[in-house]
């Protein structure tokens, strides 16, 4: 991409805002696609490998043009800023009106699931991803990329509707105002976090590192692999591994 002066900017922005000359248009969103470029990859590097990156590169120009049309050049706030909230949002909402876990591999989830609830009950503790492999004659990564796909796919809009159709709300309106804990839920969210502590000691050092870099440090799996001199797939098998184990934890609070 060719670079931009301020000046020049400046210039496209009095194009559009003044005249809504179409050329300028095109040129702010040229200017700025490598901003929807990042979303995409940021928002991707935690999805499911059959997601395609260009449908995700559409919902985010979609985003970017819905900026440009919305932005209000008086208030105190950057358009990157402002375009950010939009391009992510629209991805988002280009994600969730598509259900993009193929039939076989949300069966297969079902399978794995089913079966770690059985051993679990059997064992009357955790189960790790190579028991669950072992029971059904698979392999330790199979397991951890079919659990680690279906744990995307089941991310859901707060803003979405509910299935109750005798009451038109969201799932927003039905969360609980978690500042005002019952003593019993209280108990549980404390039990629930140093579960998750504990889970989170017993792994070893680059699943916690991978762990941190990518939910609390935010950086994408490419990224990480840079950081520790490793393969993204390498990251990726090392991420699906860990997840698996919290996930035995996250789930038995959600269910």
């Amino acid at each position: 991409m060719p670079e931009t002066s301020l000046c020049e900017e400046q210039k496209l922005w009095e194009k559009w805002i003044g005249k809504k000359d179409n050329e300028a248009a095109d040129s702010l969103i040229r200017l700025y696609m490598p901003l929807v470029k990042y979303h995409v990859s940021r928002v991707a590097s935690g999805l499911p490998r059959n997601v395609n990156k260009d449908d995700l590169m559409s919902h985010g120009m979609l985003g970017l043009y819905d900026a440009l049309e919305k932005f209000d050049s008086q208030r105190d706030l950057k358009f990157d800023t402002y375009a950010s909230f939009r391009v992510r949002g629209a991805i988002i909402d280009g994600l969730r009106k598509e259900d993009w876990l193929p039939r076989s591999l949300r069966e297969k989830s079902k399978k794995v699931e089913a079966t770690i609830e059985r051993l679990e009950q059997t064992l009357g503790r955790y189960v790790n991803a190579s028991e669950v492999a072992d029971e059904l004659g698979s392999t330790e990564e199979e397991i951890t990329h079919i659990m680690s796909e279906s744990f995307y796919a089941n991310m859901l809009s707060i803003d979405e509707k509910t299935n109750d159709l005798d009451r038109e709300e969201t799932y927003k309106s039905t969360i609980e105002d978690k500042r005002a804990l019952t003593p019993e839920e209280s108990v549980i969210a404390d039990a629930t976090k140093k579960e998750l502590a504990r889970v989170i000691q017993n792994l070893n050092e680059k699943e916690q590192l991978v762990i941190s870099l990518f939910y609390f440090e935010e950086l994408t799996l490419t990224e990480i692999g840079q950081v520790l001199e490793l393969s993204t797939s390498r990251i990726s098998q090392i991420h699906s591994k860990a997840l698996f184990r919290l996930q035995q934890v996250l789930k038995k609070v959600i269910s």
